[in-house]
């Protein structure tokens, strides 16, 4: 596989910027604390992260596709357990 320099900066920014959810996403788990997460942005980010997900497989890229994907999965969990545990007092 022939993988340019750009392609392998995509890949590393995306690496990087994907990791920075699962911090978000253990902390929530172990403590189950919503409140300080906004629903509204996270809503809006999931459907910014679907919509650079479609553009890189319209454009086959791959960097793009790998980050996107795995931050929508994280971002998803993230949603997910803020509407789950938005009622409850910790």
């Amino acid at each position: 596989m022939d993988m340019s320099t750009t392609e392998l900066v995509g890949l590393v920014a995306g690496c990087l910027t994907t990791g920075s959810f699962v911090p978000q996403v253990i902390k929530t788990l172990q403590t189950k604390d919503v409140s300080g997460i906004s629903l509204v942005m996270y809503i809006a980010l999931c459907t910014g992260i679907t919509l650079w997900l479609i553009y890189g497989m319209i454009n086959q890229q791959v960097s793009i596709i790998v980050a996107n994907g795995i931050t929508l999965i994280l971002a998803l969990i993230v949603l997910y357990l803020k509407i789950r545990y938005r009622n409850q007092r910790l």
